[in-house]
């Protein structure tokens, strides 16, 4: 077996799959597990979706944490797992570009440090998406942390999804994020839970499980 880099982490850490093959699949969704998960629990949420021409692909972070510290730390103390981490992302949109999926085809979606994980992605790399799903969380960086990203989403539909009081998610970051997304162009549907754990609710798939069914029959 390989001996993992240090620099680059999660390269090379096991995809698994669900749903449609590749060849058939009319919509790729890239789903990332939280801290302490596995591929194999995210994939667990893609079974509560409807649409059966969907492609799922979760990939694995090395030691099941993509980067160490909060989503709310000072970026530099969460590398070199965080830019290991978004580069998984990026080669995984450049492969199935490569082979004929373009980013219009492909749904980026995670829970909790995935769920920042796929804010931060793509806020970094705005184009117009099939869909994005954000359950609890957003962009990362400390308060304060200057977001100029560039580019235009072009009206990719984007759900968030977040308590009010989660324990590790600040409303404040939810709020930020979603009002970021809107800037740069994107069709957001916010929603913030009363007393909501830190988790994923049946009005949470129902709205997100809608949008892809919608998004994957266009």
């Amino acid at each position: 077996m390989a001996t993992a880099n240090p620099l680059d982490p999660h390269a090379g850490q096991p995809i698994l799959t669900y749903g449609a093959s590749l060849k058939d699949a009319r919509l790729v969704a890239i789903m990332l597990h939280g801290r302490g998960a596995s591929a194999e629990d995210i994939l667990g949420l893609a079974s509560e979706f409807t649409a059966t021409d969907i492609a799922y692909l979760a990939p694995q972070a090395a030691g099941s944490t993509w980067y160490p510290y909060s989503f709310l730390s000072p970026i530099p103390q969460n590398q070199p797992g965080l830019d290991s981490a978004l580069g998984v992302i990026a080669t995984l949109c450049e492969q199935l570009e490569g082979q004929g999926i373009p980013a219009e085809r492909i749904a980026l979606m995670g829970f909790s440090q995935g769920a920042c994980l796929t804010s931060e992605f793509a806020a970094r790399r705005a184009r117009r998406y099939a869909a994005i799903a954000v359950f609890s969380g957003g962009v990362i960086g400390p308060p304060g942390t200057p977001r100029d990203y560039s580019g235009s989403f072009s009206e990719t539909p984007v759900f968030f999804g977040c308590s009010d009081v989660d324990p590790h998610i600040p409303l404040d970051r939810v709020r930020e994020s979603a009002a970021l997304f809107r800037r740069m162009g994107a069709d957001v549907d916010e929603r913030i839970y009363p007393r909501m754990p830190h988790t994923i609710i049946a009005d949470e798939i129902q709205a997100v499980d809608a949008l892809l069914a919608r998004t994957a029959s266009q």
